[in-house]
């Protein structure tokens, strides 16, 4: 109670600006309340769009806004730039360490949690380093160097055997991610980069797309996942399923299959298999006494709070809830879900469990391909693709962001133009100044090492 005899307003923090915050913050926006977003990045990534800034299709500021933008209209919320580092559930309040200043507390009144999930290489943290996830922008953006790296490291090199190296493409992981990412480079490889080189016909390039599992996007079903294995033969993909990775290193992977080890040499390695949730969702479990399953997501009740702790939830890919799936459409309806409990318990209203509705899934297969799943409706090819359109321009932040994304998708899919090409070539592995975790990260990428080298190993 405030001097003035007023009730103090409710607060209430929300920890990270994606999927799993920032409707949250929308609709919490327009209510009586103080809301505080935590997150350690200053924008809000539309995630299933990255690898087409790996490929060159569109630049990172268009499938990314400012959260700063997207909530300017909202006069109650405030921004603050902050990795959180724990919880104090009992006294209520988020320890958040800005990047320039001393850790902070934030009170709060209600707390909801969206930290998301991180890459997972199974116990294997150091194939990291040769084989990057695509999880960030910057994920995104070492992708493309490597990448279009290659195909510059295939043009110098002299050595057959070295060429082929060069032009061998490894993605562990046959779910949505590895499929759409090893479609995209084949239509680069065939399309976009045709007598862009003199050495080699960039067609020639070879697209490997591993995974342990029997068959590409299980999730779709055997109709779809059977479409999707032919549509990706089609475009020339290699499909190697019954594939296990043992080893990542600068130079390929090793595999074990049902007929023994074997090496593939590859100069550019993506995983895309299988994701860990953010440190936060244990700390969140240990505070609370709550389980976590093996990919350490948090487990809540149904109306995605933490036990003792109703005042707290926790939603998107870092919670464990009735075998949900992890797409973003979980993520956006339980964060919808958070916000309107607070709303109707501020109001005095009864609260309900969370329940998820199934908007379909979708996922695109290079060029007017795609496959399609909504209800008991299946679809595949370009009636597929058009639902996959309209569903990535829906979700897209701003107007200007989804006009400029047709713009892009017309020239690459009509057309032959990728206009993000650009990278850099830096020796940042030998630049002292540079984070020691920055400077392996370079050292171990393909394309410094063809300077350093040549064409690679004897």
């Amino acid at each position: 109670m405030h001097a003035t005899g007023q009730m103090a307003r409710h607060r209430v923090v929300v920890v990270g600006g994606g999927f799993g915050g920032l409707p949250a913050c929308r609709l919490l926006g327009r209510k009586p309340v103080d809301v505080t977003l935590l997150d350690r990045r200053n924008h809000h990534l539309f995630q299933p769009l990255l690898y087409h800034v790996a490929t060159g299709i569109l630049s990172e500021g268009q499938i990314a806004v400012p959260i700063r933008q997207a909530l300017h209209r909202r006069e109650n919320v405030r921004v603050k730039l902050a990795e959180v580092t724990g919880f104090d559930l009992e006294r209520r309040v988020v320890i958040a360490k800005p990047p320039v200043h001393d850790a902070v507390e934030v009170p709060y009144d209600s707390l909801i949690v969206a930290a998301g999930v991180g890459q997972s290489y199974f116990g294997h943290d150091e194939f990291a380093l040769y084989a990057p996830g695509m999880k960030t922008i910057d994920d995104a953006l070492e992708l493309r160097r490597r990448i279009f790296g290659a195909f510059e490291g295939a043009e110098l090199a002299t050595d057959p055997d070295k060429r082929e190296q060069w032009l061998t493409v490894v993605i562990v992981g046959a779910g949505p991610t590895g499929v759409e990412l090893a479609g995209q480079v084949r239509e680069l490889a065939v399309r976009s980069l045709r007598r862009n080189f003199r050495a080699f016909d960039p067609a020639a390039v070879r697209v490997v797309l591993l995974d342990a599992g029997k068959e590409p996007l299980a999730a779709f079903g055997d109709r779809l996942s059977g479409r999707a294995s032919a549509m990706l033969e089609k475009l020339g993909v290699e499909l190697r399923m019954g594939s296990r990775v043992t080893n990542v290193d600068a130079f390929g992977v090793d595999v074990e299959t049902e007929n023994g080890q074997e090496r593939i040499a590859a100069r550019t390695v993506v995983w895309a298999a299988g994701v860990q949730a953010s440190p936060l969702a244990k700390m969140l479990a240990d505070a609370c006494g709550a389980d976590t399953d093996r990919s350490g997501r948090v487990a809540t009740l149904p109306y995605m709070t933490l036990p003792g702790h109703p005042e707290v939830f926790a939603v998107g890919d870092m919670v464990t809830l009735n075998n949900l799936p992890g797409v973003a459409e979980v993520a956006m309806q339980g964060s919808l879900h958070a916000a309107n409990t607070i709303v109707r318990r501020l109001s005095g209203e009864s609260t309900k469990p969370f329940r998820y509705r199934d908007l379909g899934t979708v996922a695109s297969i290079g060029r007017f391909r795609a496959i399609c799943s909504v209800r008991r409706l299946r679809l595949s090819g370009f009636p597929a693709w058009v639902v996959w359109l309209f569903v990535h321009l829906a979700f897209l932040n701003s107007f200007s962001n989804r006009l400029a994304a047709v713009w892009r998708w017309f020239w690459a899919m009509v057309g032959r133009t990728r206009h993000e090409r650009i990278f850099s070539v830096t020796h940042t592995g030998g630049d002292l100044s540079a984070p020691e975790s920055v400077r392996e990260k370079i050292r171990a990428s393909p394309f410094p090492a063809m300077q350093d080298t040549g064409a690679g190993p004897d």
